[in-house]
C-alpha cells in the first residue's frame, strides 16, 4: 500500500513539469500530435517518408519515461522495440507494396501484461511469482499483431492478476507495476484491470492498446480514460496464452482514442484458434473488415433498446442528463428508441443468486490458471497451481501481503471449487437463463432489437455473464464542482471534478460489426473526446525526435 500512496502523492508534483501548459502542435502538420493521432495518420506519414518507425518508437517511449513515475500505466518497455522498427522500416523502403497489405505495418502497440510474449518481455499478470517465467511461443493475440506488422512497445501494467486477488485492493494496482492512476483530475482511480492499457491510450503512449475483459476491465478504464473500448464476444479473440480468470467470460479486446481505430486493432486480433476451443463457434468464413462498418449511417433503421431500471440515475445527475441528451443524437441519426424495457431476470438472478457469478469465475480459475501455468518453459518460482501461488504471495515482501490480502484466493481453496463442482454448471446454467433469456438477449429477440444502449457502467455486468460484446465511446464527464470521493483503500480519487463516462452499445454475440457503426455513427456526431482535457500528459512530439537527428 506504501507504493500505491506515493504513486497517487507524486501526480500533484508531475502536474508542474509535465505539459498541461504546453499547446498542443499544428493538427495539419505532417507530424500528427501523439495525443491524438489515428492510424491513418500515422500510416500516412510513415508510407510518405515524413517519419519511421524507429521515430515513433522513440516519440512514444521518451512520453512514457515523462509520466510513468507519475501514472505507472506501463510495466515493461520491450527491449527489442527499436530493432524491431529498424527491421520493419527497411522492409517499407525495400517492398512498400508488401507493407500495404500489413495495416498495422510499424505502429507501436502496447499489451496489458497478463498477454504473454515470447521474447525478452516478462508476463507476470502484475505479480512476481512469474516474473522471468517464459512461455513456448507468443499468446496468438501478440503473434497476430506481429503478422499484421504492429510493434509490441511494451506491457501496460494492471491490476495485479486481473483484479483477481484482493478483497482490500486498489484498481490499477500490481506489486510488479505499482500504482496506476488517470490523468483526469489529481490521484484518479484509473478503475480496472485493464488500467494500464485504458491510461497509456489516453495520453498517447503508443496508438492503441489491448486490454482483457473478465467483468468490465476493458469497458470501464476505457470510459474512465476518455477512450473507446470494445468487449468482443468470448470466442472472437483467442484467449490461448493469456494469463486467464474463467473460459466463460475473459475476452481480450482493443482500447483506443477512436472508434475505427479501435475497429482495425479488433480485426487484427480476431479469428478461430485451435489453441482455444471457444473460437471454434466464430461464425465468419474470414475475419470481417470491422473498421469498413464506420460509416456516419451506422444508426439509421437501428433499432435500440433503453432498459431504464439497470440504471440508478434519477434523471438530473450528470450521467443521465448526458444520456438523456444522446437519445436525442441517437433518434436524429435515424434510430428508433424502444424504451422501458425489463429484465426480468436479472431481479431474480440478484435477489435469489446474487453469488452466481463469483462461483463460476472462482471455478475456473483454479483449473484454468493450473492450464496456463503447465505450458509455462521456465518457471523460476515452480507456480504450478493456485495454492503454490498464495503461498508465494504470501511469503514475499514485494507482494505487499496483507497490506493487501488474498481474499479471494482464501475464499476459493476454502470451499474447494474445482471443475467437478457441481454448484460450478448449475450457476453457469442459471445465469445464462436469467441474464440472458430472461434479460439481455432476450430483450433483443422479443423486441428485434439492434442493440441495448446504456451509459456504460449499467450495461458492463450483463454482458460479461453472458460473454456478449458492447463498444463504449465517450459521453461526457463530470462537473467542475463536483468532489473527491476516495476509493475504499484512500489511496486513489474515485470520483472527482472531469471524471470521463461513457455510453455503451450492446448487442448478441457476434454482432460485433453492426456495434462499430453504431458506436461510430453516434461518435462522428458528439465528438465528445477531444472536448474533455486532460489533467496531465507528456510533452514530446514526433517532430521533437525528427528534429534531433
Amino acid at each position: 500500500m506504501r507504493a500505491s500512496i506515493l504513486a497517487s502523492q507524486v501526480i500533484y508534483i508531475a502536474y508542474t513539469t509535465l505539459s498541461v501548459y504546453a499547446a498542443p502542435p499544428d493538427a495539419s502538420s505532417k507530424f500528427p500530435p501523439l495525443l491524438d493521432a489515428t492510424l491513418d495518420q500515422l500510416r500516412q506519414g510513415l508510407d510518405g517518408g515524413a517519419f519511421t518507425s524507429v521515430d515513433l518508437v522513440n516519440a512514444y517511449v521518451a512520453r512514457i519515461n515523462e509520466v510513468n513515475s507519475a501514472l505507472r500505466p506501463v510495466a515493461e518497455i520491450n527491449p527489442e522495440a527499436l530493432a524491431i522498427a529498424t527491421q520493419l522500416d527497411s522492409e517499407r523502403r525495400s517492398n512498400g507494396q508488401a507493407t500495404a497489405s500489413k495495416p498495422l505495418h510499424g505502429i507501436p502497440i502496447l499489451i496489458k501484461d497478463n498477454i504473454a510474449t515470447c521474447d525478452l518481455m516478462n508476463n507476470t499478470a502484475g505479480s512476481y511469482a512469474l516474473l522471468g517465467a517464459k512461455v513456448p511461443e507468443d499468446s496468438t493475440v501478440a503473434a497476430k499483431l506481429r503478422k499484421a506488422g504492429a510493434i509490441i512497445l511494451g506491457k501496460a501494467n494492471l491490476s495485479q492478476w486481473a483484479n483477481h486477488r484482493s478483497l482490500n485492493t486498489s484498481n490499477g494496482w500490481s506489486a510488479y507495476g505499482g500504482q496506476t492512476v488517470a490523468a483526469y483530475y489529481p490521484g484518479q482511480d484509473p478503475s480496472g484491470s485493464s488500467s494500464g492499457s485504458g491510461v497509456a491510450s489516453s495520453i498517447g503512449l503508443a496508438w492503441a492498446s489491448l486490454g482483457t475483459e473478465t467483468d468490465g476491465s476493458i469497458l470501464s478504464p476505457a470510459q474512465i480514460s476518455n477512450i473507446v473500448g470494445i468487449k468482443p464476444s468470448v470466442g472472437l479473440t483467442s484467449r490461448y496464452l493469456v494469463i486467464p480468470i474463467s473460459e466463460h467470460q475473459d475476452t481480450i479486446g482493443p482500447m483506443a482514442r477512436t472508434v475505427k481505430d479501435a475497429a482495425h486493432l479488433l480485426s487484427a486480433i480476431a479469428g478461430p484458434d485451435g489453441k482455444d476451443n471457444y473460437t471454434s463457434a466464430f461464425p465468419f468464413r474470414s475475419v470481417p473488415d470491422y473498421a469498413k462498418a464506420c460509416t456516419n449511417d451506422g444508426l439509421k433503421g437501428k433499432r435500440l433498446g433503453i432498459p431504464r431500471k439497470l440504471t440508478d440515475g434519477n434523471g438530473t445527475d450528470p450521467t443521465a442528463a448526458a444520456f438523456q441528451s444522446a437519445l436525442k443524437v441517437l433518434r436524429e441519426a435515424g434510430a428508433e428508441i424502444v424504451d422501458n424495457l425489463t429484465f426480468p431476470g436479472l431481479d431474480v438472478l440478484n435477489e435469489k443468486y446474487p453469488n452466481a457469478e463469483d462461483v463460476v469465475l472462482r471455478t475456473d480459475f483454479v483449473s484454468n490458471l493450473k492450464e496456463y501455468l503447465s505450458h509455462l518453459v521456465s518457471n523460476p518460482n515452480n507456480i504450478t497451481s493456485l495454492e503454490d501461488l498464495q503461498a508465494f504471495t504470501q511469503a514475499s515482501p514485494k507482494e505487499y501481503w496483507p497490506e493487501r490480502d488474498t481474499g479471494i484466493w482464501n475464499e476459493t481453496l476454502a470451499r474447494g471449487l474445482n471443475k467437478t463442482s457441481p454448484e460450478a454448471y448449475s450457476n453457469e446454467t442459471t445465469i445464462r437463463y436469467l441474464a440472458g433469456q430472461l434479460g439481455l438477449t432476450g430483450a433483443l429477440k422479443n423486441y428485434t432489437l439492434d442493440a441495448i444502449v446504456l451509459p456504460t457502467d449499467f450495461i458492463i455486468n450483463v454482458a460479461a455473464l453472458l460473454g456478449t460484446p458492447v463498444v463504449t465511446v465517450p459521453l461526457g464527464k463530470m462537473p467542475a464542482n463536483t468532489s473527491f470521493t476516495k476509493n475504499s483503500v484512500g489511496n486513489l480519487n474515485e470520483t472527482g471534478p472531469n471524471k470521463p463516462f461513457g455510453i455503451g452499445f450492446a448487442g448478441d454475440k457476434w454482432t460485433e460489426e453492426a456495434l462499430i457503426g453504431m458506436a461510430y455513427a453516434f461518435e462522428q456526431r458528439m465528438q465528445v473526446r477531444t472536448t474533455i482535457k486532460l489533467f496531465i500528459q507528456p510533452r514530446t512530439e514526433l517532430k521533437d525526435v525528427v528534429k534531433k537527428q
